[in-house]
């Protein structure tokens, strides 16, 4: 039971994810077709959150997957049957 509650949160997380970098591509395009004197730095700032958010977002999954321990691997003498 606990597998399909966290099948469900991570596909409920995927889902927000997918959703907000659609987001922030559509303020890139957008940005970049206003006339407004904003619209500059505003566009460089969605720029550099399409390509920042995504590859820090990889970094922290990578990291808490190296340093996530489990159960059995915390276990120092390991039991083994005879």
């Amino acid at each position: 039971m606990k597998n399909t509650k966290t099948s469900k949160t991570k596909r409920i997380l995927a889902a927000i994810g997918a959703f907000l970098l659609f987001a922030m591509y559509t303020g890139t395009l957008a940005f970049a077709l206003i006339d407004h004197p904003a619209a500059q730095d505003l566009l460089m700032a969605s720029i550099a959150c399409t390509i920042i958010l995504p590859v820090l977002l990889y970094a922290y999954t990578l990291v808490y997957r190296l340093t996530r321990t489990n159960e059995e691997d915390s276990d120092p003498i390991k039991k083994t049957d005879p």
